[in-house]
């Protein structure tokens, strides 16, 4: 999915909402919550902030491998190391960036190229990683807050049982209810969160995959051009 489909569903979605009145019911149970919500509605806003930076981020690092390394074989065998050079500084993604430095190293030999093709690869990777610690760390932190604003909650309902001096339904139903619903948002928050951490572990283990294959296509072809 691209970001500009992104949006677009997010801000559809968003619309159907408000027609609903979903997001003034959501207004309402946010306020019944008490002061814990905030910290809960904040590890949603930057955990999703640090999503939509990733999406964008693997967007421009995924290509069409097999397109992709067709094109550089020819390059190689037409012009030489130069000619696919070109070809990587010209594309974007991962797999150029790291085909790019192990050309650079071509003319010093193979075992040159893999060294280069290899540390570059652990960069790249590193690259496509960052800001996923964030994400996982929101997800943790999200159903703790939950969990520590329902104790203050049923901490807060006993307390107005023994100021009543009576435990009435209405008191403790209301109280439990307050107390419940910074969980369920904190719970909330942590799923939306993982469903795109996982995600995105997919998808990078994908282009790690591709990247490992590929570069090993690409010393088979820098061996065969110099054998030749």
């Amino acid at each position: 999915m691209q970001i500009t489909e992104l949006f677009g569903f997010m801000s559809y979605a968003i619309a159907q909402a408000e027609e609903t009145g979903v997001l003034s019911y959501l207004q309402a149970k946010f306020e019944q919550g008490g002061g814990f919500m905030w910290p809960i509605l904040g590890c949603l806003v930057l955990g999703l902030a640090f999503c939509l930076e990733r999406l964008w981020t693997l967007s421009r690092a995924t290509m069409n491998t097999k397109k992709f390394i067709v094109k550089v074989k020819d390059a190689l065998s037409k012009g030489g190391v130069e000619e696919a050079m070109k070809i990587c500084e010209n594309s974007r993604g991962s797999i150029a960036s790291v085909f790019h430095a192990g050309l650079l190293r071509a003319d010093e030999g193979l075992d040159a190229a893999e060294k280069a093709i290899m540390a570059y690869g652990a960069i790249e990777m590193g690259f496509l990683e960052r800001g996923l610690i964030w994400i996982s760390t929101f997800i943790t932190i999200a159903p703790m807050l939950g969990f520590t604003g329902t104790v203050q909650g049923m901490i807060e309902a006993f307390d107005a049982i023994a100021e009543a001096a009576q435990i009435s339904p209405g008191i403790v139903a209301s109280g439990i209810s307050v107390a419940l619903l910074t969980t369920l948002f904190g719970l909330v928050t942590a799923i939306i969160l993982q469903v795109f951490y996982n995600y995105f572990v997919a998808r990078i283990d994908k282009l790690v995959g591709d990247m490992e294959e590929s570069s090993i296509e690409l010393i088979d072809a820098l061996y065969e051009m110099k054998k030749g």
